[in-house]
């Protein structure tokens, strides 16, 4: 059964111009999913809209959008009126800009659509663009309608077809300060930052969506099995709170340790850089010690 596109319509460049089908790159229906059933008698439970002030049903027909202009007084809006309401960007898709990808911080995408020629006429001029794109490395700004409201998206080459970005608008995004500026500068032990990434070294992979599952989807999954075959539901064990790092230091020597022992079978003693002044035995095996308690200390 073909996708239904998200959006139809022309993808322009300049004077170049060809049909287009925008496709969701996402899909929600492996996952698991629930239904509100009545308790009492098993059947399903189905939504009703009710007026506010009469507590009446209120059917199909008789409901209608409205914008709230004062306290309880509204301005409404037909649907016909909604879906008069057209602009270029609602059936045109027109590259207007051309950036690099990198330069936009990854806060600012959105959802990500595969783009693809909506006919035979349109694949060769489809083609050509998208190949302009691909040789000068570059990704095109443009702007759609899309479910009701215009968004801002990022066009780029992708395999034998295009990948649309939506954009969030500068607007709906906090800026950092917000959230960062409360945050304290550290004075950091170079030694101590050394064995961080050491473990990241160690733990360096090459990106596999294929490696990740979710587990909370699997452990629902399975209480649904448990439950089909009348087994009795295990409550979850109390979660287990990892306790404050009191040194900071050995507990990043141990963690490369260990996680060196896991990669290549060697002892959990291996140690990590070595502090310059900690003056350790190496062949005794004895742990370096911070420079100082109040570098290896953390809440």
């Amino acid at each position: 059964m073909a996708l239904r596109p998200a959006w139809k319509g022309y993808l322009k460049l300049s004077l170049v111009t060809c049909a287009v089908e925008l496709s969701n790159a996402t899909t929600q229906s492996g996952k698991i999913s629930f239904r509100t059933i009545n308790r009492t008698t098993g059947n399903r439970v189905k939504r009703q809209y009710i007026d506010g002030a009469s507590g009446k049903p209120v059917d199909e027909d008789s409901q209608v959008k409205g914008y709230e202009i004062n306290d309880d007084e509204f301005l409404l809006i037909e649907e016909e009126e909604i879906e008069a309401v057209q602009i270029e960007s609602s059936h045109t898709m027109e590259l207007e800009g051309f950036v690099d990808k990198a330069e936009i911080k990854q806060v600012y995408l959105d959802t990500p659509y595969y783009l693809s020629p909506a006919d035979k006429v349109s694949e060769e001029a489809f083609a050509v663009i998208r190949e302009a794109l691909a040789a000068k490395k570059m990704a095109g700004l443009a702007r759609i309608v899309l479910y009701r409201r215009e968004r801002p998206v990022l066009v780029e080459p992708f395999g034998k077809g295009m990948l649309v970005t939506t954009l969030r608008y500068q607007n709906t995004v906090r800026k950092p300060d917000e959230i960062f500026d409360d945050l304290k500068g550290v004075k950091l032990d170079e030694d101590m930052v050394e064995l961080a990434a050491g473990i990241v070294d160690k733990k360096k992979a090459k990106f596999d969506p294929a490696k990740f599952e979710d587990h909370y989807e699997t452990a629902l999954i399975e209480l649904v099995r448990s439950k089909k075959a009348g087994k009795k539901v295990q409550k979850a064990k109390p979660e287990t709170k990892p306790s404050n790092v009191v040194n900071l230091f050995d507990a990043l020597r141990k963690s490369l340790a260990e996680d060196a022992g896991k990669s290549d079978g060697a002892s959990e003693d291996k140690p990590g850089p070595r502090k310059k002044s900690d003056g350790a035995d190496k062949k005794n095996g004895e742990k370096a010690k911070p420079k100082s308690s109040s570098k290896s200390k953390s809440a």
